[in-house]
């Protein structure tokens, strides 16, 4: 039956923290309306005709109903025209990668996820594409590479991983809007989630997650989500899922989306012992790279753009054995890649997620190699600055005190 209510009479949105929660009734068509959105564990569907048609679905491969109620759930949060779910946020990549042509050229940040990398690197040296990786803080550097004819897509984060700098979307998007007509502008906002930005409204036309961080929250399951602005690149990336077979699995979808029913309490724990421990940290005199700090030179920066300042942050101590000391000190804190996990994760990039980075490239980056990163948790954050506290005294450092939390 086809949906006769007018705009007028829709109910006005809720809040995002309500939308997070609130999954719409006509997602999934369920005849039993059962409370949680069912897992339809199948490969393929029966049909009605012998032709093959006479039903929704007929391989999972294509399409399924879970599947469906979390695309649909994680295209109202995004504000996308449509969403997609893949089986990794490196295979998100992968996919939007494939609208580029041999000949083409990817304007990319230097600041960037290792596999991300990784990847860049193989289209590059197989695929007949240029990448550019330059510093995208500088909207006059990413102006400088564009080309009307050739610059495909421009590919950045904000915040970067993992030296949290910060991209002026709008500006990006605007240049290069104007200049390439063709090109598309894609945003890796895994760090911030949609609960903190929403980079489609700012100007991008792909806004790409790996679900395994935050969406899930939990390290319990791999996913990538794909949110796209237009029809046209909606159904250029549907092809390539369809085509590929990349498409996340019945029972993935359901973890995702109950993970993604808490993103907003989630986040709102995280950020605020982020915020408590990036204070930390600079009193010791450390430098920080947190947008949430007042000193971050690019703090109204992220504010224009984003509802808060995340729960990633690192900072430099100045000595590679020193760093090591630290992290390898910690009790609480888990030795580990990745983020957006309840559980609060430590780790030095060069040594992990960005150990697939050549060391001369990582030098040429300016990547430092005592580089830690935190990921923060929703631990009591008393509890993981006095972990921090005790890493940091093993390690060497003369720790100042610094106010308590009343949490």
């Amino acid at each position: 039956m086809a949906d006769t209510t007018t705009e007028s009479t829709r109910p006005t949105r809720y809040h995002l923290a309500t939308e997070l929660v609130y999954i719409d009734g006509d997602a999934v068509n369920d005849n039993y309306n059962a409370a949680s959105v069912p897992i339809y564990q199948t490969a393929t569907f029966k049909q009605e005709n012998a032709d093959g048609s006479g039903g929704e679905y007929d391989y999972t491969r294509s399409g399924n109903p879970t599947r469906t109620a979390v695309e649909a759930h994680m295209a109202k949060i995004m504000k996308a025209q449509r969403a997609f779910v893949v089986s990794t946020g490196m295979t998100a990549l992968d996919v939007i990668l494939r609208l580029v042509k041999s000949g083409q050229e990817i304007i990319a940040g230097d600041d960037l996820y290792g596999g991300t990398n990784r990847l860049l690197t193989y289209v590059s040296q197989f695929n007949g594409v240029k990448v550019h990786n330059v510093d995208t803080t500088s909207v006059a550097k990413v102006e400088a590479r564009l080309d009307p004819i050739k610059t495909r897509i421009v590919l950045i984060e904000s915040p970067t991983n993992p030296l949290i700098k910060i991209a002026d979307i709008r500006a990006i998007a605007a240049k290069m809007h104007a200049t390439c007509p063709n090109a598309l502008l894609v945003v890796d906002n895994t760090m911030m989630s949609p609960y903190l930005q929403n980079t489609l409204d700012l100007g991008a036309d792909i806004e790409y997650h790996s679900g395994t961080k935050y969406l899930s929250g939990h390290h319990d399951l791999m996913a990538g989500v794909i949110g796209c602005k237009e029809a046209h690149v909606s159904e250029q990336v549907y092809y390539v899922i369809n085509a590929s077979g990349s498409g996340l699995g019945p029972f993935d979808c359901w973890l995702l989306l109950r993970g993604v029913k808490t993103l907003g309490i989630r986040m709102e724990k995280q950020q605020s012992n982020a915020v408590l421990i990036a204070a930390f940290l600079e009193a010791q005199g450390f430098k920080v790279h947190y947008p949430g700090l007042k000193s971050n030179p690019q703090y109204e920066l992220h504010k224009s753009m984003s509802s808060g300042p995340g729960a990633v942050l690192s900072f430099e101590t100045g000595d590679v054995a020193m760093s090591e000391r630290i992290v390898e000190s910690t009790r609480l804190w888990g030795i580990s890649v990745s983020f957006g996990c309840v559980n609060s994760i430590i780790s030095m990039p060069c040594k992990m997620s960005h150990a697939s980075i050549p060391a001369e490239v990582r030098k040429q980056r300016r990547l430092p190699e005592d580089l830690i990163r935190l990921c923060v948790g929703i631990e009591h954050p008393d509890d993981l600055i006095n972990d921090l506290t005790s890493a940091l005294t093993k390690a060497g450092v003369e720790v100042k005190s610094v106010e308590a939390s009343s949490s």
